[in-house]
Order: C-alpha cells, then structure tokens, then sequence
C-alpha cells in the first residue's frame, strides 16, 4: 500500500486531491495549518513552512502501514499586491510557505524514499501566475515560476533513485475560498476560452496522473490546467 502527504488538505484542491487519493486505495496524511479543517484517519496539523514541522510530519508518515510514495506540496500562500507597495514581511511570509516550505519537503521525503529504496512521484502545485503576467500578482507569480524550475532542475537529483517529480499549474478553480468571490465565476467563465473555470476535480485529475504509474515515463514536466486562458491571458477587471 502506499502512503502519500498532501498539504494544505483541509479545502480546496487540496482536499479533493487527498480525498481522489484515497479513493483510489491510497493512505494519505493530510496536512494544514488550520486543524479544524482537518478530518480523515491520518491527519497532521502544522506549519509547512517550518523545518522542524516538515521532520515530524515526514516521521509521521513513515510510521504508517505501507510505503511512503511520495507527497503533494500544496500548501501556499497567495498575496495580491502592487509591486510598488509590496512589503518585506509579505514577502517573507511568501518565501517561507511557497519556496523554502516546499523545497524542504521535497527534500525530506524523498530522503526517505531514497533510503527505503522504493520509486516514488512528488507533485508541486504551481499556478498559471508562473506562466503569464497577472495584474498585482508579481510577488507570487515569482515563487510559482520558481517552482516551476525546481521541479525541472531536480531531475537531475531525483531521477537516479527512481523518484519523478512534476507540477500542476491550475488556472481559475473554484474552491471555497473563490465562491466567496459572488463574481468569480461570471467573470472567468468569460475569461476562459472553455467558457468556466475549472472545478478542484479538474486539478485533481491530473496530479493523481502524475503520481500514478500512467505517469512512469514522465518527470520534469508542468502541465497547465486552466481551459486555455495561458493561451491568451485576458486578466480580470478587478
């Protein structure tokens, strides 16, 4: 049986991916900083941009019944922002979840893999931010085209122990945080060439791609799912 993390699981993309996961007979430890949004058999709250948190939940994960697989980073932060107004402490809180968080997760469990000598397959969430230019969005789209060439540069790392690892870059998807948005789907259902924005099983679809072994042959990749609009950026009125 094998065992996978996904973080920031408590809503959203995140807890449809778990939720796929499962479905398909999989163990998942599903993280989130905010423990209330937690249910399920084998959950973790936490902070993922901490280290010492990213041990423990790796340690946690190894102590279940199974083969610890691989992981979903997931978890992130968003902050809008002019580039002329932009903070140091918004940026700090951004580099510490989106990059050094997911960087040291990726790092811990694929030691772990390593060391039991399985195959494994992580899979970064990115967004399509890191592919085109969105209005106030300058701080995290960076950290998404960062990820974007981690995933590509760790191949080289990754790919002599039998772990692949590729990114998601959703487009507009909606979650529980964007219906609260009463515009939202109006607006990128006219914004994406398919005529709406994604659903978070849309998203789900193809990170259990990448884990899966329909996937064997593929690392280092990013695909984009966002009905088009990368294809031609409209951004929205507000």
């Amino acid at each position: 049986m094998k065992v996978y993390i996904v973080t920031g699981a408590g809503q959203g993309i995140g807890h449809q991916i778990a939720l796929q996961l499962m479905a398909e007979g999989h163990l998942v430890v599903m993280n989130d900083i905010d423990s209330t949004l937690l249910s399920g058999p084998y959950t973790k709250a936490g902070d993922v941009s901490s280290y010492e948190f990213i041990q423990e939940l790796v340690a946690y994960a190894q102590t279940l019944p199974g083969d610890l697989a691989g992981c979903v980073c997931n978890a992130g932060v968003t902050t809008f922002g002019s580039f002329w107004d932009y903070s140091p402490s918004s940026m700090k809180s951004l580099l510490d979840l989106n990059i050094q968080g997911t960087f040291f997760l990726i790092q811990e469990v694929a030691r772990a893999i390593r060391i039991a000598g399985n195959p494994g397959s992580i899979v970064v969430t990115s967004s399509v931010t890191g592919h085109q230019a969105h209005p106030d969005l300058a701080a995290y789209g960076m950290t998404k085209a960062a990820l974007n060439q981690l995933v590509q540069n760790l191949v080289i790392d990754l790919s002599p122990v039998q772990i692949r690892i590729n990114a998601v870059s959703p487009g507009a998807t909606m979650t529980e945080r964007t219906e609260k948005d009463a515009n939202y789907l109006q607006e990128w259902s006219r914004l994406t060439p398919l005529g709406k924005p994604a659903d978070v099983q849309d998203i789900s679809e193809a990170v259990c791609f990448f884990l899966s072994d329909k996937s064997k042959h593929i690392t280092g990749q990013t695909l984009i799912v966002d009905g088009g609009w990368t294809s031609i950026s409209p951004p929205p009125k507000a």
